[in-house]
């Protein structure tokens, strides 16, 4: 096709900015154009195409992609006549958000394409190819990708994310998502195995399952399974959104993926806390591969700003549900988000959060000032009132009370021999290796020989990819260190853990 010629020979350049799913998406748009005759370069100077793949969840987020256009505008003036006009295109959620803006304030933007739109994007450079500037922002109610295998392009990699579900129902106040994403869909579980089992074969250990939502997947696309179970959300829970009959969901989900390998972790990304009805908890408990770790964004610890943010569920459910996880799952990982300075938000309202802090002890955890975002409930209906330096205040008082109790936390494992996934050597020294332990926590050891369980006698170094035992010896809020006792795997691994 013309498509096809236009791409031949021309050189992409993509840039990811945002969450875990935007690094998906650009292996989608990648995968997309590779089929389209496009090559892939590293090279920001050989690049004929440059596509930055946006993130709109804070104004931070924003302005960072303005200044690089503000660079990349340098690059494209400069540009020797002799070659291909250089192309500049806008992917994901700051497209989705902003299409008449960025197509107005620079004009050296050539395309658009909002999350639902990756498959357009060869036509799309084509019409730039003309000199004309081409969006497509629009949103699907059914666009999965499930057809498109995200190429992985680190041979190196041990670990790999798979999408499962896209868009987002909750709507909670403060969020953009539902959005720049739109609805809840989810890919069928079929397609999903076929993936996972492809990233088996290649020899990957980790899978990550990704969504705006993870936990609220439901497959509803094969009709013998129109009877199957109704939507169970946690206890004291409540949900905006219309109950979903019949389909398949998200424990049936995590099942049929923990059969694929038995010595390949599965992790997920990011859930609800109102999707974790007893039958995933007991799924996750059960299952070796399954990694004992629970994201569970919190938010606030205070019932009043809960529910201005339309979160679903009070701080008295939210500890219940903490409580029933550990009970549940011994030995598991927490980790959570919060807000501060939210629309309203008190000293009250603060001291609330540093005491849910305190009470829960995350093992990890993600802290943000508030950011108001146009279009949300918040914007239309809330004051953004807590003045800036008020935000950052609570902000860094958070970050301090959460570093003591992850440090306290994380403490707990030393003296403790725990299954580490090598990643590969450490950033800050070239004699430690670096891995991942159940709870998703960094872990550093120093590269040294030891045996292999499977092999007695043989003395091996640990690879990338490679299952280890470590026995920890120090922690702090974000690290564990140790020295390695021997290779091992997954399966063998629970004799000894």
């Amino acid at each position: 096709t013309m498509d096809e010629l236009l791409g031949r020979q021309r050189k992409v350049y993509l840039e990811t900015y945002g969450c875990q799913m935007n690094v998906n998406d650009t292996e989608i748009a990648w995968s997309i154009l590779q089929k389209s005759g496009y090559l892939r370069t590293s090279n920001l100077q050989e690049a004929d195409v440059i596509l930055l793949v946006t993130c709109s969840v804070r104004e931070k987020a924003e302005q960072t992609i303005w200044n690089r256009l503000h660079q990349l505008k340098a690059l494209k003036t400069r540009r020797p006549r002799s070659r291909v006009p250089l192309r500049i295109g806008i992917l994901g959620c700051m497209a989705e958000r902003l299409k008449e803006e960025i197509l107005n304030r620079e004009k050296m933007v050539d395309i658009l394409a909002g999350p639902d739109a990756y498959r357009d994007l060869p036509r799309l450079l084509a019409v730039a190819e003309s000199g004309q500037q081409a969006a497509n922002v629009l949103l699907s109610l059914d666009e999965t990708y499930a057809d498109v295998m995200p190429v992985q392009t680190s041979a190196s990699a041990t670990s790999a994310f798979v999408s499962i579900m896209r868009g987002c129902d909750n709507m909670c106040s403060y969020c953009i998502v539902p959005f720049t994403r739109g609805r809840e869909r989810s890919r069928p579980i079929a397609s999903i195995l076929e993936e996972v089992k492809k990233l088996s074969e290649q020899g990957l250990k980790e899978v990550t399952l990704l969504g705006q939502n993870v936990n609220s997947f439901w497959d509803n696309s094969e009709v013998q399974f129109n009877n199957a179970v109704p939507t169970n959300l946690s206890r004291g829970f409540t949900t905006n959104y219309k109950t979903k009959q019949g389909g398949l969901r998200f424990a049936h989900l995590l099942d049929q993926v923990s059969r694929v390998d038995p010595e390949m972790r599965i992790r997920f990304t990011s859930p609800h806390p109102k999707d974790f009805p007893d039958e995933v908890l007991q799924l996750i408990h059960e299952r070796d591969n399954i990694c004992k770790q629970i994201h569970l964004p919190a938010q606030s610890g205070s019932s009043r700003v809960l529910e201005a943010m339309r979160r679903g569920y009070s701080r008295e459910a939210y500890v219940e549900l903490v409580h029933h996880i550990r009970e549940s799952i011994p030995g598991v990982s927490l980790s959570s988000d919060f807000i501060a300075g939210f629309c309203g938000e008190t000293e009250e309202d603060h001291v609330q959060t540093v005491s849910l802090l305190r009470e829960v002890q995350y093992n990890m955890g993600f802290l943000f000032a508030y950011s108001m975002r146009q279009k949300t409930r918040a914007y239309h209906r809330l004051k953004d009132d807590v003045p800036e330096e008020v935000k950052l205040r609570r902000l860094e008082e958070l970050i301090t009370i959460f570093r003591e109790e992850a440090t306290k936390a994380n403490q707990t494992s030393v003296g403790c021999t725990q299954l580490v996934l090598v990643e590969g050597l450490s950033k800050r020294s070239a004699t430690d290796l670096c891995g991942r332990n159940d709870g998703n926590l960094k872990v550093i050891f120093p590269d040294a020989e030891m045996e292999d369980v499977n092999n007695p006698g043989l003395r091996v170094r640990a690879q990338p990819g490679d299952y280890v035992l470590v026995k920890i010896t120090s922690a702090s809020s974000q690290t564990l260190r140790g020295h390695v006792l021997c290779r091992t795997t997954l399966r063998d691994s629970s004799a000894y853990c």
